[in-house]
């Protein structure tokens, strides 16, 4: 039976670069944000974003994912709101999507809330990227055009890395790329996965 690595981290930890190594190795890889995205273009998802949002979300009937992210990120029950309109959508996918790899002994599932969603009681391996503080406000500032203030909130909506670690069985520590693609490599030989499986 197919095994899922659980790959997860703060925001700006570099998850998805962790994730692409793994994915040149062989390991199919599932982001779980890019799932969301694309569930939440379905209709039955618009839907029940706009019956709990409102409208005004809506330009053109395209969701603004920038106003919603504005909400969403500034107020907990707005977020556990959303998160429960879209989880139970990308969990469905997430199944659709093993089955059809499931000839792999191990897919890698990358989540920014593998923790806070529970998601994590599925996975049979948990990873953490870390990366101190500073670095991680950094590249997101830079990646999406935001502030040091918006950053830090969206910081205090996930867990922290300790919590995170707690319940690791591996922690890649990624404020360099050089030194976090040994780690990938080291993590790949201990649970002996054959590199570019087929």
């Amino acid at each position: 039976m197919t095994k899922v690595i659980g790959l997860t981290g703060g925001i700006g930890s570099g998850k998805t670069t962790i994730a692409k190594y793994f994915s040149a190795m062989g390991v199919p890889v599932y982001i779980a944000d890019d799932a969301a995205k694309k569930v939440m273009q379905s209709e039955s998802i618009i839907s029940q974003i706009k019956i709990t949002f409102g409208d005004s979300l809506f330009e053109d009937k395209v969701l603004n994912r920038a106003k919603l992210a504005e909400i969403v990120f500034n107020n907990a029950d707005k977020l556990a709101q959303l998160n429960a309109i879209v989880h139970p959508a990308v969990k469905k996918d997430f199944e659709l999507w093993l089955d059809e790899n499931k000839k792999y002994s191990y897919v890698l599932y990358e989540a920014a809330i593998l923790f806070e969603s529970g998601r994590y009681k599925e996975c049979d391996v948990i990873i953490t990227v870390t990366a101190p503080e500073e670095i991680r406000i950094e590249r997101v500032v830079k990646r999406d055009n935001t502030t040091r203030e918006q950053v830090l909130s969206r910081m205090k909506m996930q867990w922290n890395d300790e919590k995170r670690i707690s319940l690791s069985n591996f922690v890649i520590n990624n404020s360099n790329l050089k030194i976090a693609k040994e780690e990938v490599v080291k993590i790949l030989k201990i649970l002996n996965i054959k590199q570019n499986q087929s």
